[in-house]
Formats: C-alpha cells, structure tokens, sequence
C-alpha cells in the first residue's frame, strides 16, 4: 500500500533528525545503502548528509511528523553536471509503503530540471526492492553486474528546467 508523504529539501537542522533516523535502521538497511556493515555513521558523515548545495549536491526528505523517514539524494561532479549518482535510504518500518519510490521519483524530477540527463547508482544485485523500483522508475536503465554488485546507469527523460537555471 503506497502512502504519500511530505517530501522536502534537506535542511541544515537536519542533523538530529537523521542521527535518530539512523538508530531506527536496520543492520541489514544500512548494509543495503552503504554496502558495508557500519555500527554508527561515521564521524564525518553528519556535515556530508546535511550539507548540500541544492545544485550539485542534493537531498530531499521523507518526513512524518518532525522525524525523517526516508532520504534521496544526488551528487553530481562540476566537471561532469550532466551525471549524477543516486542513493536511496527509507526507515525499516516505512519500507514497502512506497516512500522510496516517491523520495526518487521526486529526485529524478528535480535531477532532470537541472540538466542531469544520466543518473548512476551502485545496487547490491540480490536487493530484489530497489533492482524492481530502477526498472519501474527508470525503464532505460542498464544494469551491469560486477561482484554481486548492479551497476546502473539510465537516461533521464528531458523535462522543462527550473526557473532561473
């Protein structure tokens, strides 16, 4: 059963609000997002999640009342605007609901009216879920298998840019 949620850009106070987060994620989630099995964020790792330029660097938020549920985000390099890798986390209780599902169909959006017109991510190969949502979401895209791992790269459809980019 999908049950929208609001979305939002990432703020800077959004710090504690991804440290609680974390402490409801599973060993298994975290696994899945960041390919290895980490105990606790690393130290570095708050000022990278919050700090976005919202341009190169972007995230948006899943929220229910004043907790995050869910996070999508893009990187993309200066020299390469075009390109942007795409990551997805959605809390263990929330999964299944389809808060990933709208977090990156609200990202891809975005990406898009930015000029990305290619997106990558890196999806381990028998996490069934997420491989379902690139296909359902990104229907171009190829997924080329290295190590257990899915590399994938997919075109973005063209879509009217923001205002003022």
């Amino acid at each position: 059963m999908e049950i929208p949620l609001p979305t939002r850009p990432v703020r800077a106070d959004d710090g504690p609000r991804f440290c609680r987060l974390w402490s409801r994620l599973s060993r298994e989630t975290v696994y899945r997002r960041f390919h290895a099995p980490l105990h606790r964020p690393p130290s570095d790792a708050l000022p990278h999640l919050v700090g976005v330029d919202h341009d190169l660097r972007e995230a948006l938020v899943a929220v229910v009342g004043d907790e995050v549920v869910g996070v999508a985000r893009y990187d993309r390099p200066a020299t390469a605007p075009g390109t942007a890798e795409v990551a997805v986390v959605v809390e263990d209780a929330w999964q299944g609901a389809g808060v990933g599902r709208q977090l990156l169909r609200d990202l891809l959006d975005l990406a898009g009216r930015r000029g990305v017109t290619t997106v990558t991510a890196d999806v381990q190969a028998d996490n069934d879920r997420v491989v379902g949502l690139v296909r359902r979401l990104l229907p171009g895209a190829t997924l080329t298998p290295a190590d257990g791992v899915y590399a994938v790269t997919a075109p973005l459809p063209r879509v009217p840019a923001l205002a003022g980019t």
